[in-house]
């Protein structure tokens, strides 16, 4: 018989996810399982190494020098003349 230490799908608690019943205890003291360093209701999460700012989305390519925050009026230029498609024709 094998023992399963993960839950075969993820239960939430307290609002967090949880895999296994070291996350389901974290979550009831209102800890984060992904992030337990930050203390109950994150009051540590500055300091935690864990929660170092990150970019949710990182470009490659032609778009690998555009911040994620950048808007389009910030140095991207207007499209020339033919790189507009009318598509109601």
């Amino acid at each position: 018989m094998a023992v399963s230490v993960d839950y075969p799908s993820p239960v939430w608690v307290n609002g967090f996810q949880c895999r296994n019943c070291t996350d389901v205890d974290l979550a009831k003291k209102h800890i984060d399982p992904a992030h337990p360093q930050s203390g109950p209701f994150n009051v540590d999460a500055r300091s935690d190494p864990t929660r170092l700012a990150q970019n949710a989305v990182s470009f490659g390519g032609r778009l690998a020098g555009i911040t994620a925050g950048a808007s389009a009026s910030s140095g991207a230029s207007a499209p020339g003349a033919g790189a507009l498609v009318d598509i109601s024709a």
